[in-house]
């Protein structure tokens, strides 16, 4: 029987997770976790099998908790489950280490499956975003543009402008300088092609609404 350690700051979630594996006879739920410390301690002492990780969480990012988790042990498999757009985010969880995206949306019919194929040792994507991945690949990458140019770090303060955080805030959760944020911003700025903070501030906004948030 493989161990689930379910990763998600809105317990509800956890709860729903819980029941569908609960459910299958060949997985068993090991533990739960609602922000990056709490995640780490349990990866340090119980040792998943594999890890279903939400991107937003208290106390970091998903991203950075999937890196952590593959510098600590890398047998331990992951899979993000999350509301983000799966085309920004993708290859960005595969980047980092994880080997599956799935969309909370389709989660409940669609987790046990995503689950499955990832302890097998494929790589669990949905068909558009499949089709995609091997459409960039056989184009190549220089036509990515927009949003899809920003590091993880940028994306991650980006992300924060459209939440409302001031950059003294950003460098609190993020561990960094406010020097170093504000040359984030910089760089955001000049890859989206904004003309004005507020431009900047704006985008932010409506992207951080689009993807419900």
């Amino acid at each position: 029987m493989s161990s689930i350690l379910i990763v998600d700051d809105h317990p509800l979630v956890r709860a729903g997770f819980a029941q569908l594996i609960g459910d299958a006879p060949d997985l068993n739920v090991c533990g739960e976790a609602g922000d990056m410390a709490s995640a780490l301690q349990l990866v340090d002492s119980i040792t998943p099998d594999l890890a279903i990780i939400d991107l937003s969480l208290a106390g970091g990012s998903g991203l950075d908790l999937i890196e952590h988790i593959k510098a600590r042990n890398s047998e331990i498999l992951m899979l993000v489950a999350s509301m983000h757009d799966e085309s920004l985010y993708a290859e960005r969880v595969l980047a980092a280490g994880a080997r599956g995206y799935i969309n909370k949306q389709e989660a409940q019919e669609k987790i046990i499956q995503a689950i499955r194929r990832v302890l097998k040792g494929k790589v669990y994507l949905s068909e558009h975003m499949t089709e995609s991945i091997l459409n960039n690949m056989v184009r190549g990458s220089d036509d990515k543009q927009g949003i899809n140019s920003l590091s993880n770090r940028e994306l991650q303060v980006f992300e924060m402008i459209g939440q409302g955080l001031a950059p003294s805030r950003m460098a609190k959760q993020l561990n960094l300088s406010i020097k170093t944020i504000e040359t984030h911003q910089a760089h955001i700025k000049k890859k989206l092609g904004a003309s004005s903070a507020h431009q900047l501030t704006h985008r932010a906004i409506r992207w951080v609404l689009e993807q419900g948030q």
